[in-house]
């Protein structure tokens, strides 16, 4: 009897361990994502070649430039993401809040230059590609954050300066984000083409 007891007491015990992501961080995911999705969509709609391939400086991204360094970008982070949520649970507690993740993606004041293949915007010369293929990914995405039962608070991503799954998951959309921003910047810049 004790056995048994023990036994049922361990199952809730793992059950309560591997609950997965609260509903609340499961819903601030997906808003996210859906909001940087759809104004992405937005920013770009309608816009003519010349306002597509206008730079503001000769070292400035065009707006195509931004959404195909997005859909060159966000499938190396998905596949960095499945990784390390596959990988052991950590101990290690993420050393930024999630507003520090959110800010991310809204501080333009600070600019860095991108690496590590992501920059190599040529891949899509059109946007329409570049548009789809960021949808498609982001579909998969949302689906994976709707239906999971993956506990992304308790694994962690990166070596450098930790944090955890659901905070990488966020900052995937907090990154398109930041692109937006900086689509705006360009369409506010006064040689911006009328049409």
């Amino acid at each position: 009897m004790r056995f048994l007891r023990t036994l049922f007491l361990l199952t809730i015990a793992l059950r309560l361990s591997a609950a997965g992501m609260s509903a609340e961080d499961r819903q601030h995911l997906m808003v996210h994502l859906q909001l940087t999705e759809q104004w992405l969509a937005d920013e770009v709609s309608g816009l003519s070649p010349s306002q597509l391939n206008f730079r503001s400086a000769p070292d400035r991204w065009s707006v195509r430039e931004c959404v195909a360094h997005l859909a060159v970008a966000e499938p190396d982070y998905w596949r960095d993401f499945m990784k390390a949520v596959k990988s052991a649970p950590s101990a290690t507690k993420s050393s930024l809040t999630d507003a520090d993740i959110l800010w991310y993606g809204i501080d333009r004041v600070v600019h860095t230059k991108t690496g590590g293949g992501h920059e190599k915007v040529e891949r899509y010369p059109e946007i329409t590609p570049a548009l789809a293929d960021f949808k498609k990914l982001r579909s998969t995405i949302l689906e994976y954050v709707r239906t999971t039962g993956d506990d992304l608070r308790g694994h962690s991503f990166g070596q450098q300066e930790p944090i955890d799954c659901w905070q990488w998951m966020l900052e995937i959309s907090t990154h398109a984000q930041r692109h937006i921003l900086q689509i705006r910047e360009i369409k506010a810049d006064a040689n911006f083409p009328r049409k």
